[in-house]
């Protein structure tokens, strides 16, 4: 949810191996969405699909490397911009439309059904970074994903942010943030370098977001008499695919609490939570970014690789397991 600070640019993504190609994905509502795909030669029902669900703000091309990796050990790989973000972006975002329920129930809902198409009978897996795992329980379509990684996944929950820089935090992100929207007509984030430009409806998720999301996002709207925040919670109980939620120690947005609170949404799988602290990898910072920096493709990626083609975690993977639900329990 913070600016990385080392964008890819999208030359970068295109030349990564060479085998990213551009693409669009149409959303239900009409959208038009840009990413990239990386994809072998011929069919091959064992050969999952993975689709990453960027962090708030974040260009697709920020996951390219970490991509490229995966695609290099033998899945296919899509990537996407949400609706106002990098690729995706329209001329002006003053008075854009656009708020994270969009970002999962269209935007990532389209990802889903690209896949279903253009690979029929492969595995779908989705790696979920920050707000990208909250975005996998709003995607109507979430019951076809098979595996499901995600890394610092939250939904901004104040209280939740690291007790050493929550006021920091808690300044930046719900009073200097949503000022700055209300003046600009959008959140001008790139030209301050927090990140990229944001539309005011996501801007509005964030900064109110309450400890439990269906008291804050789409309180206006209702389906059938019913608010439509209740029935947003309920697509969360749709995903039975196992999870595995990586939270970084020193991560001041992806803490414990913080994981957990999404994590319990997702009644109907199993979920792993597995703690790496910076020290496990002989490292001195990681925080909410850096994971698929490809400095840690040799100590952090392994570990994600084998849970995406083998749903294992290696024993000798770094780090500790915090706490695992089971299926018909929130924690």
């Amino acid at each position: 949810m913070i600016n990385p600070g080392h964008e890819t640019d999208i030359a970068n993504v295109r030349g990564a191996a060479g085998q990213a190609l551009p693409v669009r994905l149409e959303t239900d509502d009409g959208q038009l969405l840009g990413g990239f795909l990386w994809r072998h030669g011929g069919a091959a029902a064992a050969r999952p699909i993975v689709i990453i669900s960027a962090a708030t703000s974040v260009r697709c091309s920020y996951y390219a490397r970490f991509a490229d990796y995966l695609f290099l050990n033998g899945l296919d790989v899509l990537t996407f911009d949400y609706r106002g973000i990098g690729e995706s972006r329209p001329k002006s975002l003053r008075g854009y439309r656009a708020d994270w329920v969009d970002w999962g129930a269209h935007d990532l809902e389209a990802a889903l059904a690209y896949a279903e198409r253009t690979f029929p009978g492969q595995e779908i897996h989705v790696v979920g970074h920050s707000i990208g795992g909250f975005a996998i329980g709003l995607a109507p379509s979430n019951w076809r994903i098979g595996r499901i990684l995600t890394v610092g996944s939250q939904f901004a929950y104040w209280r939740d942010y690291d007790e050493a820089e929550r006021r920091r935090m808690f300044i930046k992100w719900h009073i200097v943030m949503p000022l700055l929207t209300r003046m600009f007509g959008y959140f001008p984030a790139k030209r301050l370098g927090w990140m990229e430009d944001t539309p005011t409806g996501v801007v509005r998720d964030w900064s109110r977001m309450k400890a439990r999301f269906e008291h804050t996002v789409r309180q206006d709207r209702f389906i059938g008499g019913e608010r439509e925040s209740i029935n947003l919670q309920r697509r969360f109980a749709r995903v039975t695919a196992p999870m595995l939620a990586i939270g970084l120690e020193d991560d001041p947005h992806g803490t414990p609490a913080a994981l957990n609170r999404l994590l319990a949404y997702f009644t109907s799988s199993r979920r792993y939570h597995w703690r790496i602290a910076p020290a496990d990898i002989g490292v001195s910072s990681i925080g909410h970014f850096a994971f698929f920096h490809d400095r840690f493709k040799d100590s952090l990626w392994p570990l994600a690789l084998d849970w995406l083609r083998e749903g294992e975690i290696p024993r000798d993977a770094p780090g500790r397991l915090l706490n695992e639900a089971t299926p018909g329990t929130t924690t």
